[in-house]
């Protein structure tokens, strides 16, 4: 297999910027707070010498933030503190000042109900963060999925010079002569516990083996997903993508980020050159290709959305519809995330796609695409295929509307059964993920493989939080006659590790009035995936009549932010981002605090 160029080697040249003679550090931003007159100037440069930092570590020099989502509650970001200490070298090596900041840590696991709740309290932290500190630029440092396009929804929002270094894919699990993925496995080896395939014990002897090491899902999950978008969009260095937590490699390219930084705050290439409308279709056509995961669709919305660029949910279907599968990656192929690495990454994938890209879009490095893919190692066939012999057909991703869907619905058709494509079939519907859980196995429901699954308020204000819940259970005495695959529709989401025929982020959802609140056990729900439909066969004044009679349903949180969330929350067609957040148009970034006094205050 194909090795990729030495991560060394794709360090890029610096962006064209004034010569070091002529670089005016009165211009940076950094320079309103430490380089003011009186008390003003005195407090900001006192605050940092009392940090054992000298006058000449302060002056002249641009100010970099690492923002670090460090934290013992999640395990794929561990290593980020040595991560830091990586980029700390870099901006250092490079001139500049080196600042750390804590952030919110986001990890899908052991955070309940979803850490999609939190991804936008997450983004309101670092965009303040950045704000209101004297920081010329920014390394984002991010792991698990929604830490990604959290501290980039936060940092667009201010709009201050930024890079991101994403963790890397954990090591892949071995469990009797076998590699695993993280979560695609843990499905199934679930399943077969259920079906009495697989015995407790076994599945003990699984949990320990299934995650060797720090650094996100190993698969094509939302992290590897989101890791790999961040690239097509520009916000990283070339070939940063998926190189694995562990490798040596990963800290190298921690600091030549920190080295990019302190050229970012001297040039001003800020997020708005970079995050256009071109730059968001790229990372649609990679997502596509891809196969990635649909998660992707709401955190792409919703960073558009910051960014000032219309990026509706026709616009995926349009580019997935003309996009061919290239990459034979799990839960819908056979390989791991590391495998792309070593195949050539996101550089060879894009490469292969040069035709259906942007070209002239412009990276974080100040190159083009076009540029940054100039002598990637061609495609394998193996991990990545080419235009000419794609590893599946264009449309990994679909939108669906209809009578169930009338704002949209997504589909992963990539990791589904080709057969149940198009399938109408008797719904069973769960009110919520509670009567799911004691209903699924009961030998007295009404169900059989041509049945439709529906499960509702598990959107963003149903979750609440519009948690992973899509990936509903196949029923046990099902799973034991070898069924293995069912149509489901919810208002949820699904994990990136998830598979199956699993129709996900029905909109407008049924907690915000949305027609999946009124289809009854019985009604016949039809997908036809090649008409891009989701329907269901009861006359529209009905639906309405039966939604009419359904009493509200309490809220989850009265007060705090769970309050603020269910109040502000736009539906997952928007991104799932709060309505006061989203940039207006022709609206400019906010990038400093209101109220700042550049000069002396009161006199002094």
């Amino acid at each position: 297999m194909p090795i990729p160029p030495a991560i060394d080697e794709l360090e890029p040249p610096k962006v064209s910027s004034p010569p070091e003679a002529t670089r005016d550090p009165s211009a940076l931003r950094s320079a309103r707070w430490l380089d003011a007159p009186g008390v003003s100037g005195f407090i900001h440069r006192s605050s940092l010498r009392s940090e054992g930092l000298s006058s000449s570590a302060i002056s002249g020099r641009p100010v970099i933030g690492i923002c670090n989502p460090w934290s013992e509650l999640v395990n794929c970001n561990l290593h980020f503190r040595g991560l830091a200490a990586a980029v700390r070298r870099g901006v250092q090596q490079a001139g500049g000042l080196p600042l750390e900041f804590g952030t919110t840590s986001l990890g899908e696991n052991l955070m309940k109900p979803t850490t999609m709740l939190y991804r936008n309290l997450m983004a309101m932290d670092v965009e303040e963060n950045i704000r209101s500190h004297p920081l010329d630029a920014v390394v984002l440092l991010a792991g698990c999925d929604k830490t990604v396009p959290a501290e980039l929804m936060g940092a667009v929002s201010v709009d201050v010079p930024v890079i991101m270094v994403t963790g890397g894919p954990a090591q892949p699990a071995r469990f009797r002569g076998r590699e695993l993925a993280v979560g695609s496995d843990l499905w199934r080896y679930a399943e077969d516990v259920r079906a009495g395939r697989m015995s407790q014990a076994e599945f003990a002897e699984l949990e320990a083996a299934a995650n060797p090491s720090v650094g996100h899902c190993n698969e094509l999950g939302t992290a590897s997903t989101m890791a790999a978008l961040v690239e097509a969009l520009g916000m990283t260095l070339p070939g940063a993508a998926a190189v694995p937590a562990t490798d040596a490699r990963r800290y190298a390219v921690a600091e030549l980020a920190g080295a990019r930084a302190v050229e970012l705050a001297w040039s001003g290439l800020r997020p708005s050159h970079i995050l256009t409308a071109e730059a968001f279709d790229n990372a649609v056509v990679v997502l596509a290709a891809l196969g990635g995961s649909t998660n992707a669709i709401i955190h792409l919305i919703a960073l558009a959305g910051r960014a000032g660029v219309d990026l509706p949910l026709e616009r995926f279907d349009e580019i997935a519809a003309r996009t061919p599968l290239l990459v034979n990656l799990r839960p819908a192929g056979e390989h791991l995330f590391e495998d792309l690495f070593h195949a050539g990454g996101i550089q060879t994938l894009m490469a292969e796609l040069l035709p259906l890209l942007h070209p002239e879009a412009i990276s974080v490095n100040g190159k083009s695409v076009a540029a940054n893919v100039q002598g990637a190692v061609p495609a394998d066939g193996s991990v990545v295929g080419t235009l000419a012999n794609p590893v599946g057909p264009a449309g990994s991703l679909a939108v669906l509307r209809g009578s169930l869907a009338p704002s949209g619905a997504v589909l992963k058709a990539s990791a589904a059964t080709p057969g149940l494509l198009q399938h109408s079939g008797p719904a069973v519907v769960f009110d919520d993920i509670y009567d799911l859980a004691s209903r699924i196995d009961d030998d007295d429901l009404a169900i059989d493989e041509r049945s439709v699954l529906i499960l509702r308020n598990a959107g963003p204000k149903g979750g609440p939080g519009m948690p992973e819940w899509g990936m509903l259970p196949i029923p046990q005495r099902l799973l034991e006659r070898g069924v293995r695959d069912m149509v489901r529709v919810s208002d949820a989401r699904m994990s990136g590790t998830g598979f199956g025929t699993v129709v996900l982020h029905v909109s407008p959802e049924a907690a915000d009035g949305g027609p999946l609140g009124a289809v009854q056990d019985g009604d016949v729900i039809t997908l036809d995936v090649a008409r891009r439909v989701l329907d269901v066969a009861v006359d529209e004044r009905e639906l309405q009549a039966r939604l009419a009679r359904k009493p509200p349903r309490p809220p989850a949180y009265r007060r705090g932010y769970g309050a603020l969330f269910a109040e502000r929350i736009q539906q997952a067609d928007r991104g799932c981002d709060f309505d006061f957040l989203e940039r207006l148009p022709d609206e400019p970034p906010q990038t400093d605090p209101l109220g700042f006094l550049p000069g002396s205050i009161g006199g002094w």
